[in-house]
């Protein structure tokens, strides 16, 4: 079993200093070998043109500060922040960051950037086409941000990648939370393999966030989550701890075989299928 924390709390707005603060305290109260928070949590979710100065870079202080968390806390950090796009200057990218404690930093992209209702994603941000399966020691973790949900592709491109979690960071407001819940343990069921999602709380100019974090198995069913106490929580902030079977997916995929048959399609790349092979 793998233990792992979800931080479904509220950032505050442009301090990512504030932030990381309350990482490392969190951190230092309860151990765990992976420790996820939610999108945007470094900078907050509506900050405007601020995105641009709050954008992380590898080398700059609060970069190297994530580093220097995951590794005195020897903890696995998953956290959304803003960054630089490496390849558009000028251009930011929404991203969850995987970043070890060993020092390496696995990044995933945003690939679908809501702009409809509140959400203007599209302004600041540059989406990705791809999504791709992160080493954590012998094991592969699957990242995705939010909307994302809503596109199932996103999750069986990373099961046959070879992920064996998948772990949902999102900013999501409270009138969607019965849609994500539906939409969860589906992905779990689809690709047979758990997912972990966190979501953040708090209200930022005028959307209420809604919470809702929580584990399912890979027969989509929930995993039992257990409450942690910290001081300086607020009334609508939690911690929970949850402990996640990486073994899961090679034992349930068997029964239901989705992967294998998708991979075996005409038309599926050898690659994929033999990402999915290691796992049957």
């Amino acid at each position: 079993m793998t233990h792992v924390l979800l931080g479904e709390l509220a950032p505050v707005p442009a301090q990512p200093d504030a932030n990381l603060d309350r990482l490392d305290a969190v951190l230092a109260a309860h151990r765990s070998e992976l420790a996820v928070f939610p999108e945007l949590f470094l900078s907050g979710y509506r900050v405007g043109d601020r995105f641009h100065h709050l954008a992380l870079t590898p080398g700059n202080a609060r970069w190297d500060r994530l580093l220097t968390l995951a590794k005195e806390h020897r903890t696995s950090l998953v956290v959304g922040a803003p960054t630089r796009s490496s390849e558009r200057r000028g251009e930011l990218q929404n991203v969850v960051l995987l970043v070890r404690p060993d020092g390496t930093v696995g990044i995933q992209v945003k690939r679908y950037l809501p702009t409809f209702g509140p959400f203007e994603e599209g302004v600041p941000f540059t989406p990705s086409d791809t999504s791709r399966a992160l080493p954590w020691g012998a094991q592969s973790v699957g990242l995705a941000i939010c909307y994302d949900t809503f596109f199932p592709e996103v999750f069986r491109a990373l099961a046959l990648d070879g992920a064996e979690l998948l772990v949902v960071v999102s900013a999501s407001p409270v009138t969607s939370g019965a849609l994500f819940a539906k939409l969860l343990p589906a992905r779990a069921v689809e690709n047979g393999v758990p997912v972990v999602y966190v979501n953040r709380v708090g209200v930022e100019d005028g959307i209420v966030f809604g919470g809702g974090s929580g584990a399912w198995d890979a027969r989509g069913e929930p995993i039992a989550a257990t409450p942690l106490t910290l001081p300086g929580l607020r009334a609508d902030e939690r911690l929970l701890s949850v402990d996640v079977d990486f073994s899961e997916a090679a034992r349930w995929r068997p029964f239901r075989p989705v992967l294998r048959d998708v991979a075996t399609r005409p038309g599926s790349t050898a690659e994929h299928l033999s990402a999915l092979t290691r796992d049957l």
